[in-house]
């Protein structure tokens, strides 16, 4: 459970500052900017604009949707990235529940 703590966290950051990350999914280093996290369908997940690294679902750079239990090694980047982007449809993701999404200020940026 740690793990997955760890990891939250990470991911969480990473969308808070707009930075981008890099982690292993399917076996395959994906370079991404993370842009909503939470839970769809009951599973949590994240889901991110894909930039650099492996496929093998297509080309890049495009919006991909991964499963938490999925994701390895993930690591925050220094590069940061603008924010939202839009999307061909024009329409987000359905979420369940969302906890953090790119241009949502995090509770605690008012601390300190």
């Amino acid at each position: 459970m740690q793990a997955h703590d760890h990891l939250s966290q990470l991911i969480t950051t990473a969308i808070s500052s707009r930075r981008r990350v890099r982690f292993w999914y399917s076996g395959k280093e994906r370079i991404a900017e993370p842009h909503d996290y939470g839970v769809q369908n009951g599973k949590t997940r994240l889901l991110v604009y894909q930039i650099g690294g492996q496929s093998s679902s297509g080309k890049l750079p495009a919006w991909r949707l991964v499963d938490l239990s999925g994701i390895s090694n993930l690591e925050i980047l220094d590069r940061t990235f603008a924010g939202n982007r839009r999307t061909p449809s024009g329409k987000h993701q359905q979420w369940d529940e969302i906890f953090i999404r790119v241009g949502e200020k995090p509770d605690d940026e008012n601390s300190g």
